[in-house]
């Protein structure tokens, strides 16, 4: 049995993700691709316990090492107990959210030590990385504007502008960097043209993971 395929969805706030990891799933799920869906931090119960933790505004205010630290808590577990598991039995695994956000959130948006990341990385999944990923990008007052109208915001999506556009400018320089692994589509077009674009994009790993 050949190993599935592990596929991420990044981005900042509002662009989409949500919605076209659905058109994914439909998508592979109507061409006999056996699929699973799943989301960091977060996939399993202990690590959707840690996300509520990461995610809820409160009056202390959560050290950036400590945020990092439970990303990669919950990621540990969701690997082990969900990821690797699925792929192991031949699944495709779409995830919203993987370790590009943190070198994007973490790194480029709290300003913390690349190589701590890189060096946690390399703890929790040792070889382990994306297949490919699908980097939605948008102008961030856009994302933003969409963000609000979903009703009231996070921990993450309360911070300022400047915090998104260093989180943007990572992603962008990190899909330069890798532009095999990379699939950036514009975010900022009508969801009709951006699932039509990741139609596309999946056509191509499609077709790369069958020869």
């Amino acid at each position: 049995m050949s190993r599935g395929r592990f596929i991420t969805f990044e981005g900042t706030e509002g662009v989409g993700k949500s919605t076209q990891l659905r058109f994914a799933e439909e998508w592979l799920k109507q061409r006999q691709v056996d699929v699973v869906v799943t989301r960091e931090p977060g996939g399993t119960p202990l690590a959707e316990t840690i996300r509520e933790v990461l995610l809820a505004p409160r009056d202390e205010r959560m050290d950036d090492l400590t945020e990092l630290l439970l990303v990669f808590a919950a990621r540990a577990q969701h690997l082990n107990q969900l990821i690797r598991p699925h792929l192991a039995a031949g699944r495709w695994v779409l995830c919203d959210r993987f370790t590009d956000a943190t070198y994007a959130y973490q790194g480029g948006g709290r300003g913390l030590s690349i190589q701590a990341i890189e060096q946690l990385e390399n703890l929790v999944q040792g070889a382990m990385r994306p297949d490919h990923v699908v980097l939605l990008d948008a102008p961030v007052e856009v994302g933003m504007a969409r963000a609000r109208k979903r009703g009231e915001l996070d921990r993450f999506e309360q911070e300022a502008v400047d915090f998104f556009e260093r989180i943007r400018r990572t992603y962008l320089a990190r899909a330069e960097q890798w532009p095999a692994r990379y699939h950036v589509l514009d975010a900022a077009q009508t969801v009709e043209c951006v699932s039509a674009s990741l139609g596309a994009a999946l056509t191509r790993i499609l077709g790369d993971s069958a020869d």
